[in-house]
């Protein structure tokens, strides 16, 4: 569908908004729905915790989706393919290589299921690492072998591949690395990748990759049945909350996965779909949250260095650090000022995580931070 075609699908959508009317008591209120972005809300939670990004969704995301609405009585068929094939031609491939999600956490639980098809298989992955789909795989009947990362926060790729054995059917890797914010080199994952896919699939989690100048391994995919690169709008587009996410992979390997979903790309909604499509367009505000997140990425790194915590240099949208400095309990000390901000991947060690929000927000959390350890 093209870009006009669309807008004129949803183009009666905005007519339909403009003659709504909302009662006050619609919403507990006495005031007029246009008054309602006028209320002063009681101080709300500073979400610094789950690598959402703080400047999104785009104004223009948020028009597209707004328009949107309307259309909600029909299924997207026509946006779903106007995804895909934008997705395609970011990445030089075509639309059968790509499937939607509802989140790219659906599709690596789907990715886990193919695995599982093994039985008796494993899973060698990172420790710590993003562990959402750890449940699903084990349900699925996959055992996990969980391989430390090396002393600098970063994969360990010889180990991961010593790990392999022959019941090996998935290798995970997330690549900037969530949660320590490493990356590994570009030539050094390429190689691994060509390793591990001789035997099993290597799920390539993505997700970061636009904060960074990693290099996708998307290409591979055109000869490669063996990788599924997960990616998604939840980060630097700022679509957390619509939950859009794909999957790349060879299209032999796209009909197998989609088999996992009761819907092949039916997860995401039109409304989500609509601000995926805009949001891809607007290379603008994609730039602004990268340059934001990097000013604010390394304002923080230097304060925190100088307080004395040891900071892992980041390539993502969040900072992994060693909170040993800090006397007490850092995460009832932030939630009693009013912060979601610290989660724990190593429970036996003071290393911890905190995402970036805006510059105010992290100037707060620094404040907080250092007044409380005085």
């Amino acid at each position: 569908m093209s870009q006009l075609d669309r807008r004129d699908w949803l183009k009666h959508s905005t007519m339909a908004l403009a003659g709504m009317s909302f009662a006050g008591s619609l919403f507990g209120r006495e005031k007029p729905w246009q008054e309602l972005w006028e209320y002063e809300a009681e101080p709300t939670l500073i979400r610094i915790g789950q690598n959402e990004n703080p400047y999104g969704p785009s104004a223009a995301t948020k028009k597209a989706m707004m328009e949107s609405l309307g259309i909600s009585n029909r299924y997207p068929s026509e946006l779903v393919a106007e995804l895909r094939e934008k997705i395609a031609k970011a990445y030089g491939l075509t639309k059968e290589h790509v499937l939607l999600g509802a989140g790219s956490s659906e599709l690596l639980g789907n990715t886990a299921a193919l695995a599982a098809q093994r039985k008796g298989s494993n899973v060698v992955t990172g420790d710590p690492t993003f562990r959402v789909w750890f449940g699903a795989a084990e349900m699925y009947g996959l055992s996990l072998k969980k391989v430390p990362l090396t002393a600098g926060k970063v994969h360990d790729l010889d180990a991961m591949l010593a790990a392999m054995d022959g019941n090996t059917s998935m290798v995970y890797v997330v690549n900037p690395h969530n949660p320590t914010g490493t990356v590994v080199a570009d030539a050094d994952l390429q190689r691994f990748a060509e390793k591990v896919t001789e035997k099993a699939i290597l799920l390539l989690d993505e997700a970061y990759t636009e904060y960074s100048d990693v290099k996708s391994l998307a290409p591979m995919v055109r000869d490669n049945k063996n990788l599924v690169v997960a990616k998604t709008f939840s980060k630097i587009y700022g679509l957390a909350g619509a939950r859009v996410g794909f999957v790349l992979a060879h299209p032999d390997t796209i009909k197998k996965l989609a088999a996992w979903q009761p819907w092949a790309n039916a997860s995401p909604s039109a409304v989500s779909l609509t601000g995926a499509i805009a949001a891809m367009d607007d290379t603008a505000f994609m730039k602004y949250s990268r340059d934001n997140n990097e000013l604010v990425k390394q304002y923080v790194t230097v304060e925190l260095t100088k307080m004395g915590y040891k900071v892992i240099p980041s390539h993502t949208s969040f900072f992994y650090y060693d909170a040993a400095p800090f006397k007490g309990d850092l995460a009832a000390v932030m939630q009693a000022a009013n912060f979601s901000a610290i989660r724990i991947f190593e429970p036996t060690t003071t290393w911890r995580r905190t995402s970036l929000g805006t510059m105010d927000e992290m100037k707060k959390f620094l404040k907080v931070l250092k007044e409380s350890n005085a």
